[in-house]
């Protein structure tokens, strides 16, 4: 019988290597190697997306698993609309509570809103999709002065406390009018209603002037006139996709509008 115990030790003794092997329990070993240098790893890069008037955070739907499977965090915020101050400390409150680089992503009027939280520490870079990008000083009613009156906006209505919303007709023929009739129908009863007099609030920082900075430009959009875009793009220095969509590329263009934010999201990109 000792003989028997004898020759199990050797097998048993290779069998608890193993399970311990598994486990990641060997002290100096390539497991506990490997959990060390998980934990060391820097943190992966964060997009923050940041929504528009006439909509809420789920207008980046079609972007985010996208992203997601390039690896990046994503956080799409739900912005209140109810001042531009508002707007941006809800963007900065997402922006604390990440723990690595960000990348900034403002649609229409998101992109005032990147333009003054996207000075915080964490920002690495900024994309404007279909957005404004005012500079110090400026208002969304400054920025548009001297260009065309947007088709989209004679569809706006206003209620008694103030606040703009795009009638079923504007959402369908010049907000997204090159999405399925079922998708504008869905877009007008979850839009984010704004408050009128956030477009007359001034910016105070242009984030743009320190940080490298993407623009997705929508040559069909009846909401920011692509002559204006064209101006901001050139007044900040972005790189620049141009994209045959209306106001929405990112949910027209999805897979066009998430590589941008890859773009933005590369390394090398932030030097």
């Amino acid at each position: 019988m000792n003989e028997k115990r004898k020759a199990m030790r050797p097998i048993v003794s290779r069998v608890l290597l193993s399970v311990a092997v598994v486990a990641g329990v060997t002290l100096g070993g390539p497991i506990a190697g490997t959990a060390h240098a998980a934990a060391t790893a820097m943190p992966r890069t964060t997009v923050v997306l940041v929504h528009g008037a006439f909509a809420d955070g789920s207008g980046w739907n079609k972007v985010i698993p996208l992203l997601q499977g390039r690896g990046l965090n994503v956080v799409s915020i739900q912005n209140p609309l109810t001042s531009l101050a508002d707007d941006v400390a809800a963007t900065r409150r997402v922006l604390d509570a990440q723990h690595g680089p960000v990348v900034l992503v403002g649609h229409s009027w998101g992109g005032v809103v990147i333009s003054e939280a996207g000075a915080h520490e964490s920002v690495r870079s900024l994309v404007y999709v279909a957005a404004l990008a005012p500079s110090e000083g400026q208002s969304v009613a400054d920025l548009t002065e001297g260009y065309p009156v947007a088709p989209g906006s004679k569809y706006l209505v206003q209620d008694k406390d103030g606040f703009l919303t795009l009638s079923p007709e504007g959402v369908a023929k010049h907000f997204g009018q090159d999405l399925p009739a079922a998708e504008t129908r869905l877009m007008t009863v979850t839009q984010g209603p704004i408050r009128a007099s956030a477009f007359g609030e001034k910016v105070k920082h242009a984030a743009w002037r320190d940080r490298p900075t993407w623009f997705v430009l929508t040559q069909r959009d009846h909401m920011i006139d692509p002559g204006l875009q064209q101006a901001m793009a050139r007044s900040i220095s972005a790189h620049v996709v141009s994209l045959p969509t209306s106001h929405v590329p990112q949910l027209s263009k999805p897979a066009q509008v998430a590589q941008v934010i890859i773009d933005a999201a590369a390394p090398q990109a932030g030097r």
